[in-house]
C-alpha cells in the first residue's frame, strides 16, 4: 500500500519552531532591555540625587549651625572679624539651597520640606540673627547678649529640626529607591531565568522532534535497505514521517522493484547462456576492463566532486560577506566553519588525486637536472618563504632519470613542510645538498625548525598522520605520503634522520646513472696516487657541496636557474 504523502515537512516544522523560539526569546529581550534601563534610572537616583541630598542636607546643617555660633560669638566679642563665619555660611547655604533644588524635580514632598527649612531659616534670621548683630554694633556687646535669650535658642531648635525632617524625607525617599533597585533586579533575574528555560525547553523539543521525524524514520529505513541489501528483493519499503522522507522511501522502493526486475532478468539470461562455456574466458576479460573502467570512474568521480564542494565554498563565502555581522557571533561562527570545511575538503580531494596519480599517469623516465629543478621548486615556494622571511639554499645537484613533474613535488613538499614548520623566534633556513653513495645518490633537505622527535620518524610518511593539530599547522597529512611514493617510484627510499642537532634532515636515494657510478670509482681509483703518503679518503660529495660544508651557508651556490646562484632565501619583504 503506496503511504499517502501529506502533513507539513520537515523544513516547515523547523522554521515553526525556531520562529516561536525567536519571538519569545525576542519579547524576554524587550521586556530585559526595558527593566534593565529602570534599573539603571534607580540607581542613578540613589547615586546621583538620593545621595548627594544626604550629603547636601549635612551641608546646610553646618552652615546654619555656623551661622549660629557665629551670631553668638559677635554678641559676647563685638569683633567683626567673628562674623566672618556667619557671612560664609550664608553663602554655603544659598549655594547647597540651589543645588539641591537642581535634584528636586522627582521629589516634590521633599522640596515641600526643604522650603520649611528656609522659613524657618528666615524666620531665625529676622527676629534673631540680625536684630543680635544690629544691636552689638549700635549700643555694644551687653546689649547685644541681652537678646541672645532662651527664645532665641529654641527659635533656632525649630530651624534643627525643620533640617532633621529634611533628612528623614530624604533617607525614606533613598530607601524606597533602593527597594525599587531590588526589585527591578529581582525581576531582571526572573527573565533571565525564563529565557533560560525558553532556550532549554525549545532545545528538548527540538531533539525530540528530530529523534521522532529524523532519526526513527530513517533507522526505519535504513532497516529496511539492509533486508533487501542482504537479497530479500521482494521486500516492499514503506517509510513513515515528514513528506520528505515518505518521498525518499518510495524512490527507494522503485529502485528495489528496478533492481528485482533487472536482477530477474539476469537470472533467466544466465540460466539461458550457463551452455556457452567458451564465454568464461572473454568474461574474464571483461573483468579486466571492468576494473580499469572502476579505477577511471574513481578518478572521475574524484573530480565530479569538486563542483558541489566548490558550490557549498561559495555559497558560504557569499554568506560570509553578504550577512557577516548581522547574524549573531554564533552564526557568523558555524558559517566560517562551514566555509573552513568544504575548502580543506577540496584541498583533501587535490592532494588524495595527486596522490593515486603517481605512477598511475606516467610520461616516462628523461634525464632530470636537479638544479633546474630547485629553481623551479624556488618559484613555487617563493611567497611562502617571502611571508616567513626564509632562506632556501643548494649546492650543485646530480641529474638522474625519473620525471621532472614528480621531483618537481617532491622537492617543493619538502621544502614546503620545511618553511611551514619553522621556530617562530627563529629566521628559518632550508638546505638542499647531495652526495653518492654507492650507486645512489643521497639527498637530504635540512632546516632549522622545530625538529621531529624519533619516535615518530616513521609515522609522518603515512598518509594523513599529522603530529599536530590542524589548527597550529595547516595541511591533510598528505605532503609527505606524497614525498614517500614519488620515491619509492623512482626506486628510491626516504627516511628521516634524527641524529641531527637541530631541526629536521630528510634524506632519500635516488638511482645514479651509470656513467655518475663510474666517474666515482675513477675518481676513487686515482685518489691514492693524488694523495700520496696520506691515507685519508676523498668524499664523494660534489666539490660544491664541500665549498658548503667548508664555508657554511654564506657561501655562494650555483643553479641552472637564477641570476648568479642557487641561493634564493636573502630575500626580507614583509608579506602583511
Amino acid at each position: 500500500m503506496k503511504p499517502v504523502v501529506g502533513g507539513w515537512s520537515l523544513r516547515r516544522r523547523v522554521i515553526t519552531l525556531l520562529t516561536v523560539v525567536g519571538v519569545l526569546l525576542i519579547g524576554l529581550a524587550t521586556a530585559e532591555a526595558a527593566m534593565a534601563a529602570r534599573n539603571r534610572t534607580q540607581i542613578d537616583a540613589i547615586l546621583n540625587q538620593t545621595g548627594p541630598l544626604r550629603v547636601q542636607s549635612q551641608e546646610l546643617l553646618n552652615a546654619l549651625l555656623d551661622q549660629e555660633t557665629a551670631v553668638r560669638g559677635y554678641a559676647v566679642s563685638g569683633d567683626l572679624a567673628d562674623l566672618n563665619p556667619y557671612r560664609e555660611g550664608l553663602e554655603r547655604e544659598k549655594s547647597v539651597v540651589a543645588s539641591m533644588r537642581a535634584l528636586l524635580e522627582d521629589y516634590p514632598q521633599i522640596g515641600q520640606e526643604l522650603l520649611i527649612v528656609e522659613e524657618q531659616t528666615a524666620q531665625w534670621r529676622q527676629s534673631v540673627a540680625e536684630p543680635v548683630i544690629t544691636t552689638t554694633e549700635q549700643s555694644g556687646t551687653s546689649a547685644g547678649q541681652a537678646l541672645v535669650t532662651e527664645r532665641a535658642r529654641q527659635q533656632f531648635d525649630q530651624v534643627r529640626s525643620a533640617v532633621n525632617d529634611l533628612q528623614e524625607e530624604i533617607l525614606v525617599a533613598r530607601e524606597q529607591a533602593a527597594a525599587n533597585v531590588r526589585t527591578s533586579s529581582n525581576v531582571l533575574v526572573v527573565l533571565l531565568i525564563v529565557a533560560a528555560l525558553v532556550v532549554a525547553a525549545a532545545g528538548a523539543l527540538l531533539l525530540l522532534s528530530l529523534d521522532r521525524m529524523v532519526i526513527r524514520p530513517l533507522i526505519g529505513l535504513a532497516d529496511q535497505v539492509r533486508e533487501v541489501a542482504e537479497g530479500d528483493y521482494q521486500h516492499g519499503i514503506a517509510t513513515t514521517g515528514p513528506p520528505e522522507f515518505i518521498r525518499l522511501g518510495e524512490d527507494v522502493d522503485a529502485m528495489r522493484q528496478k533492481i528485482a526486475a533487472d536482477l530477474a532478468e539476469v537470472r533467466a539470461a544466465r540460466e539461458r547462456i550457463e551452455w556457452v562455456n567458451t564465454q568464461l574466458q572473454k568474461q574474464a576479460e571483461e573483468l579486466t576492463r571492468s576494473n580499469r573502467d572502476l579505477e577511471q570512474f574513481a578518478y572521475v568521480a574524484s573530480h565530479d566532486l569538486q563542483e558541489p564542494l566548490r558550490k557549498v565554498a561559495s555559497f558560504c563565502q557569499l554568506l560570509q560577506r553578504r550577512y557577516a555581522g548581522q547574524l549573531d557571533e554564533r552564526a557568523d561562527q558555524y558559517i566560517a566553519f562551514a566555509v573552513d570545511g568544504a575548502q580543506r575538503m577540496q584541498r583533501l580531494i587535490n592532494d588524495l588525486l595527486a596522490f593515486s596519480r603517481i605512477g598511475r599517469l606516467t610520461t616516462g623516465f628523461v634525464e632530470v637536472d636537479l638544479n633546474k629543478v630547485m629553481g623551479d621548486v624556488a618559484g613555487q615556494t617563493e611567497a611562502a618563504r617571502q611571508y616567513a622571511d626564509a632562506e632556501l639554499t643548494w649546492t650543485d645537484l646530480p641529474v638522474i632519470s625519473g620525471e621532472e613533474p614528480l621531483l618537481t613535488n617532491l622537492l617543493a613538499n619538502l621544502v614546503s613542510n620545511s618553511i611551514k614548520f619553522r621556530r617562530p623566534d627563529v629566521t628559518s633556513k632550508v638546505h638542499v645538498s647531495a652526495r653518492l653513495v654507492g650507486a645512489e645518490w643521497e639527498i637530504t633537505c635540512q632546516d632549522n625548525g622545530i625538529g621531529i622527535e624519533p619516535e615518530f620518524a616513521d609515522k609522518i610518511f603515512v598518509i594523513f598522520q599529522r603530529l599536530h593539530s590542524k589548527d597550529a599547522y595547516p595541511g591533510t597529512g598528505i605532503g609527505l605520503a606524497i614525498v614517500k611514493k614519488i620515491v619509492e617510484y623512482h626506486g628510491g627510499r626516504v627516511w628521516v634522520d634524527t641524529d641531527v642537532p637541530e631541526g629536521t634532515a630528510i634524506r632519500f636515494t635516488l638511482p645514479a646513472r651509470p656513467e655518475d657510478v663510474e666517474a666515482a670509482a675513477a675518481a676513487d681509483s686515482a685518489e691514492p696516487r693524488a694523495l700520496g703518503a696520506d691515507d685519508t679518503p676523498r668524499s664523494t660529495e660534489a666539490p660544491a657541496a664541500l665549498a658548503e660544508q667548508a664555508g657554511g651557508s654564506d657561501q655562494p651556490d650555483r643553479a641552472d636557474e637564477g641570476p648568479e646562484s642557487g641561493r634564493t632565501g636573502d630575500m626580507k619583504e614583509t608579506v602583511g
